[in-house]
């Protein structure tokens, strides 16, 4: 998969297709001697914390952006939660009230940002 001079490439394929292997699984060219040891620690099936089974090289974006279970901040008090508990979390949170200091008014969670510009 790279430009080679012409007078070159026999040889080059030559060894190429002695000692370099195209991973079934990523497509990428290892060496031979390092398919078992490649497909063994990037490809071989792990379990989330969520019980999802995955291959290993996907696990930290799995873990990062689509796992049920993966760290989330609530926007209203900052305590950290699972992520599939952050939704419910964030409606209760933001449905609490807090007196404003303006106007003396209890206002919601989720709409104190709003509030100063019509608290006059």
């Amino acid at each position: 998969k790279k430009d080679i001079p012409v007078a070159n490439f026999i040889m080059h394929e030559i060894h190429c297709s002695r000692n370099i292997e195209v991973c079934r699984y990523c497509s990428e060219l290892i060496p031979k001697s390092e398919m078992k040891n490649h497909i063994e620690s990037e490809h071989v099936q792990v379990t989330c914390k969520c019980r999802m089974k995955i291959e290993k090289c996907l696990l930290k974006d799995h873990e990062a952006s689509a796992c049920p279970l993966r760290p989330a901040v609530c926007q209203y008090c900052g305590i950290q939660l699972t992520f599939n508990k952050l939704q419910d979390h964030e409606i209760y949170c933001g449905a609490r009230t807090e007196r404003c200091g303006g106007c003396g008014h209890n206002v919601m969670v989720k709409d104190l940002k709003e509030h100063p510009r019509v608290c006059g």
